[in-house]
């Protein structure tokens, strides 16, 4: 028992390390990889205006805004929690992302969650009636759906409920300029969050039905199934307990990959619905070029990215003790 738990020691401490290892790497890239865009803060402010510059007026001008700046000072800035100012807004870049931020874990969040319960138990109930003409339509329909770009559902759902019906709101995540008690207001962020939130659902919805009802298929036929079958437990029992339970571990990987990318990942559909979240951020920075404000978020999806995958590795052994991972 020592010897084992020395050896989970062991191996706890080298994914630390990996991981370490990892989060100064992708440091490094969010510093980099924003400075391989063509053009930048000046070409795409004064690029198309009327304003002529000299090189000099240019060169003073990137000086000003730090576009110069060495992977050195940027460093430092973080180890200090100074993120910096957006060259556009001129604000500090953390008030941007933290002002962005709940906007976007409230409409993944609840993508996520509902797409992934949603999807387990329909996939579930699906295997266990394998073979039926029910299930096979309902295969059909998922595999369908899943092929269809959430761009496309976005923009038919915009267009449908909210240009021509009118039932949601076209943009934003709230009224503007309005003063509600507290249950107004929660009815309104909900009523503009529900175009977005449906088209990622039924963006996340099949994948996870499609991957629950393989695992599924898999497991259902495994002899300690079939022993609980022999026992006479209660088929919700068997089909929860002893056979849905061997059939997560995949679920769980692919809701920590998608939870990994929930910074970014609703981009298109922020960008569609005009939803104030990080992923409009990101795109309104990398047109206006805005520095400062690419790297944080950038960063923090890596560093988001490095823990989903760093908490999943403890996920697996709570769900199924039997995995260990050789070193």
């Amino acid at each position: 028992m020592i010897r084992n738990a020395h050896k989970l020691t062991r191996n706890d401490l080298g994914l630390v390390i990996t991981f370490l290892i990892a989060a100064s790497v992708m440091t490094w890239l969010s510093y980099s990889l924003p400075r391989f865009l063509p053009g930048d803060f000046v070409t795409a402010t004064y690029g198309s205006s009327q304003v002529t510059l000299t090189a000099e007026q240019e060169a003073a001008l990137r000086d000003y805004y730090g576009e110069n700046e060495g992977f050195g000072n940027y460093l430092l800035r973080l180890v200090h929690l100074d993120w910096g100012y957006s060259y556009g807004f001129q604000t500090p870049v953390s008030a941007l992302f933290f002002s962005a931020l709940p906007w976007t874990i409230l409409l993944m969040g609840s993508a996520h969650l509902i797409s992934m319960v949603i999807g387990f138990v329909a996939g579930v109930e699906a295997a266990w009636r394998r073979n039926r003409p029910f299930e096979k339509g309902l295969v059909g329909g998922m595999t369908v759906l899943e092929g269809i770009p959430e761009i496309c559902t976005g923009v038919i759902l915009l267009f449908v409920f909210a240009l021509q019906l009118q039932w949601f709101p076209a943009a934003g995540a709230e009224t503007a300029y309005g003063e509600k008690v507290f249950l107004a207001h929660v009815l309104d962020v909900v009523h503009h969050l529900t175009l977005p939130l449906c088209t990622l659902v039924l963006a996340y919805f099949p994948g996870n039905f499609l991957l629950t009802r393989n695992s599924m298929m898999m497991v259902i036929m495994a002899d300690y199934v079939n022993t609980a079958r022999a026992k006479g437990l209660p088929p919700l029992r068997i089909r929860y307990v002893h056979a849905a339970r061997n059939a997560l571990i995949p679920v769980v990987t692919r809701f920590g990959m998608r939870l990994a990318f929930m910074i970014t990942g609703a981009l298109v559909v922020e960008k569609i619905n005009a939803y104030p979240g990080v992923g409009t951020l990101l795109y309104n920075a990398i047109a206006a070029r805005d520095l400062p404000v690419i790297q944080v978020v950038v960063l923090m999806s890596s560093l988001l990215i490095l823990a989903i995958f760093f908490a999943l590795e403890f996920a697996y052994r709570l769900i199924d003790p039997r995995i260990h991972h050789a070193r």
